[in-house]
């Protein structure tokens, strides 16, 4: 008797949740999606760990918020093996983003959880699987920010600028026409240690720009200077970051 093909392809999942409820609302949806096969599911961070060292997922579930290990420290134990399966998080919580983004998470499925966006993080993982694993870049590439009911997926290279609101950074997206901002709970300093310094340049404490959306520099006179963007925007340079800005133009 030969496997059924479906099954024989499908992720092996393992969930892990501390809610009883969680963990069957999210087997109902894995039931009807033929790229996934449950085979366990754990209510706490050290479990899930037993369990994957013994049902070897391809696949976990994994919630935020758990007693003593949470879902980040089972990630980082993962992250640290070299068959590490895909981890899509599964939370409640829309501020550990830019973490999760550091561990390599393939998505961050926000409760209550809906079928097709459970589906689409899966879509995700199985577009993962088969892939080797390369060392992670010291530099983010995407960014999850919250927007209504869920996280949005935003390319860094869709970012051009990004501004510092408190303990919250504006990232602005697209081009002058039809541009659109979204709010993300990050300080600027720490998001731009994370940032390419080939691609990113802050020119004030305030301000980090992508260096292909400055058009020039102008000299206003007494010691200031402005970047002079695409758009046609001019934004004043802090003295702090002057010299930074005008050696990437060579000066």
């Amino acid at each position: 008797m030969t496997d059924n093909p479906s099954e024989t392809a499908a992720l092996r999942t393992l969930i892990v949740d501390d809610e009883p409820l969680a963990v069957e609302r999210v087997q109902v949806i894995c039931a009807e999606i033929p790229t996934v096969r449950v085979v366990g599911t754990a209510s706490d961070g050290a479990a899930a760990l037993r369990l994957a060292e013994k049902l070897e997922p391809d696949l976990v579930l994994l919630d935020m918020t758990m007693p003593e290990l949470d879902g980040l420290g089972v990630a980082r134990h993962f992250a640290a093996q070299p068959q590490a399966p895909v981890v899509i998080f599964v939370t409640a919580h829309d501020h550990f983003a830019v973490e999760a983004f550091d561990l390599e998470a393939v998505d961050y499925v926000l409760k209550p959880v809906s079928a097709d966006r459970l589906a689409r993080a899966i879509d995700r993982a199985v577009a993962r699987r088969g892939t080797r694993r390369q060392k992670a870049s010291r530099y983010l590439d995407e960014l999850w920010v919250p927007h209504r009911s869920e996280l949005l997926r935003i390319a860094v290279s869709e970012v051009h600028q990004i501004d510092a609101e408190r303990d919250y950074v504006r990232l602005h997206v697209g081009g002058p026409e039809g541009g659109r901002s979204y709010l993300l709970l990050q300080t600027i300093a720490g998001l731009e240690e994370r940032l390419d310094p080939e691609q990113f340049i802050r020119i004030h404490r305030s301000t980090i720009l992508r260096r292909d959306h400055i058009r020039g520099l102008r000299h206003d006179g007494l010691g200031v200077w402005s970047a002079e963007l695409v758009n046609g925007e001019a934004l004043r340079i802090g003295r702090t970051y002057l010299a930074r800005v005008k050696g990437m133009a060579g000066r």
